[in-house]
């Protein structure tokens, strides 16, 4: 097939959307298709006609554009199937205070939370108690992500996010172990604990992208009945959030053994070290065939009636 390698973008993650693109594209020249790369940063007004052009589109964007499903919605005007979820689940779970609605919805236990859609006073207090870790709500990768200890250090850590343009969701930290579970068709893959080295105590966006810096464990050394209660959430929230192919959900696992669902993640990390390629390898999947299995799932799609 003529396929369409959508990378790069204009978010703060562009880096690691093109590092994750090197991979896909070798993939996809190893099962037999003919790759043509696009990136939105240099020509998005070319994507409609390059879209038209090519027999499917494989998206490795994160952030806006991409997993805000702008480009699903052109790819859909085009004519173009593409692989994962459309435009409106895309823009549900990309928005991390939407998306705690949809969970606390259908039951599935979220930590608390405030959305700020403008900066405070600098006075102003959130009703939640420290330590608390201040996001970005539409970001991903960590980036922007801090833990605050004091309301001394809370108004430098929201106006730093409020300057890229971003609005805030803050949460309390909840104390426990980072657990991630992909989704894969209409199966959910086995868990991956994650144990960063660096000093940062949680999944930072340096503990994500520097070799060594955290320890991935899949699947994860757990009990089986919160594995089976992982994949369960993780299930239940792909489908609130009305998403196909395939997704991520990130979760804290606390002392008591319970599990609070953080965010869902619709374009996941896709080098053959990412941890949804992780965990698809644990039930057999080579990258090669997860890269084919998300084209099947992604043409299944194109081709039921909306």
């Amino acid at each position: 097939m003529r396929i369409l390698l959508i990378a790069g973008g204009w978010s703060s993650e562009r880096e690691v959307s093109l590092s994750g693109a090197r991979g896909i594209e070798k993939a996809l020249i190893a099962l037999g298709h003919n790759v043509t790369r696009f990136d939105p940063a240099t020509s998005m007004d070319g994507l409609l006609e390059a879209a038209s052009a090519h027999d499917f589109a494989f998206i490795n964007l994160h952030g806006s554009p991409g997993e805000d499903g702008l480009v699903q919605a052109m790819l859909d005007a085009a004519g173009c199937p593409y692989q994962g979820s459309g435009p409106a689940g895309s823009f549900l779970a990309l928005n991390k205070a939407v998306a705690k609605q949809i969970f606390v919805r259908h039951g599935l236990p979220t930590p608390e939370w405030v959305f700020l859609p403008v900066l405070p006073a600098e006075a102003w207090q959130p009703a939640l108690a420290y330590p608390l870790f201040v996001k970005s709500n539409t970001g991903g990768s960590s980036l922007g992500l801090s833990r605050v200890d004091s309301q001394a250090d809370l108004h430098a850590a929201l106006k730093a996010i409020f300057e890229t343009g971003d609005e805030v969701i803050i949460e309390p930290s909840v104390p426990g172990m980072e657990v991630t579970c992909g989704v894969l068709g209409d199966r959910a893959l086995p868990p991956v604990l994650i144990l960063p080295e660096s000093g940062a105590g949680f999944f930072d966006y340096k503990a994500k992208y520097t070799p060594g810096a955290a320890r991935e464990v899949c699947p994860a050394p757990i009990p089986e009945e919160v594995t089976a209660e992982a994949q369960r959430m993780a299930l239940t929230a792909h489908r609130a959030l009305g998403l196909s192919g395939y997704s991520r959900a990130d979760f804290i696992l606390d002392p008591d053994g319970n599990l609070h669902l953080l965010e869902v993640n619709t374009l996941p990390g896709m080098t053959p070290t990412s941890l949804l390629p992780q965990e698809a390898a644990a039930v057999g999947y080579s990258f090669e065939d997860l890269i084919a299995e998300l084209i099947k799932l992604g043409l299944a799609s194109a081709q039921r009636p909306s």
